[in-house]
């Protein structure tokens, strides 16, 4: 798949996107996906969006010649008149969040955190795809798996999933790599996994972590969340830096540690990036400061060419 990089047009004019730190000045996670989501579907009703869900279904009056299979025979019985389906998925989408809950996730340099824009977008995804009738479900984690909630569609998932993501992490360290495995092991049937983390772990059983969610024909996105300032690493002064997860107390001098700092992060980045290409899993990288919608197109892109792929 290609890379959230990618130069590649966008099929679409861009809408018009919410401010990141006017979006999270609202208290209500489920307000906040809302409003992307209400914002993001005018877009997406006026864009050649068609037939990756449900929702999208659309129905023109019946002429001679069409493919009698695709007469909706339901509607018929209500209208008594013949139309035509323009899309039906054959079945809907069953996917589980996987977020990182981690106290790295903490930080945040624009007056809130990457766990704040990580469950924002979880939220957001869940309230999108529980208007598009899919089965959603979460695996949130810290130290370990805090909460799994089997993926459904029925009255009262949303509310149970947006009640998960507000709560409290549990755990310190980050144990992506155990919730990943969890998460392949209790999930038997096929369908999506979306992976929100900043990934700032050790990246040496990622790959096989990872792979165990493609086993079995699993589709597979990822969203890394970073801070810009952790990608800038812009501080004025010295200052004794904290480890949030080990407590590890550090003396740094900006000025000198910047560019050291910034190379071995691209060099995890790029280990991140490589293993995630190497398995056909999509990853966007996103700064905390980027719109949701950027998130959300890149996700509905995905799923379009998925979609596309299994038609031909």
């Amino acid at each position: 798949m290609p890379s959230s990089s990618s130069s590649e047009p966008r099929p679409y004019p861009p809408p018009s996107y919410i401010d990141s730190q006017s979006l999270m000045q609202i208290k209500s996670l489920e307000l906040r996906a809302k409003s992307v989501v209400e914002g993001l579907m005018n877009g997406i009703h006026r864009s050649p969006y068609h037939g990756f869900s449900v929702e999208f279904t659309e129905y023109r009056q019946y002429s001679t010649g069409d493919d009698l299979r695709y007469l909706d025979w339901r509607l018929f019985a209500r209208s008594d008149r013949y139309y035509i389906k323009r899309f039906e998925d054959e079945t809907n989408l069953r996917c589980h969040l996987i977020v990182d809950n981690s106290r790295s996730m903490t930080f945040g340099s624009l007056g809130y955190s990457k766990e704040d824009y990580a469950k924002t977008l979880a939220a957001t995804l869940a309230y999108f795809l529980t208007q598009q009738r899919d089965a959603v479900g979460l695996f949130r984690f810290s130290d370990k798996v805090d909460e799994f909630i089997p993926a459904r569609f029925r009255v009262g998932q949303l509310r149970r999933l947006l009640t998960s993501l507000e709560s409290a992490p549990e755990g310190t360290s980050s144990g992506i790599n155990a919730a990943l495995e969890e998460a392949a092991e209790r999930v038997r049937k096929r369908g999506l996994f979306v992976v929100m983390s900043d990934f700032l772990t050790n990246v040496d059983v990622l790959q096989s972590r990872l792979g165990y969610l493609r086993a079995g024909g699993n589709e597979v996105v990822v969203f890394q969340v970073l801070d810009p300032t952790e990608m800038s690493f812009d501080f004025d002064q010295p200052a004794v830096f904290l480890d949030a997860e080990t407590g590890q107390e550090l003396f740094v001098d900006p000025e000198q540690a910047r560019s050291q700092y910034q190379k071995r992060l691209q060099e995890h980045l790029d280990q991140v990036s490589a293993i995630c290409d190497g398995l056909g899993i999509y990853v966007s990288r996103l700064t905390t400061d980027s719109p949701i919608e950027i998130a959300m197109l890149d996700f509905l892109e995905t799923r379009l060419r998925v979609t596309q792929t299994r038609r031909q």
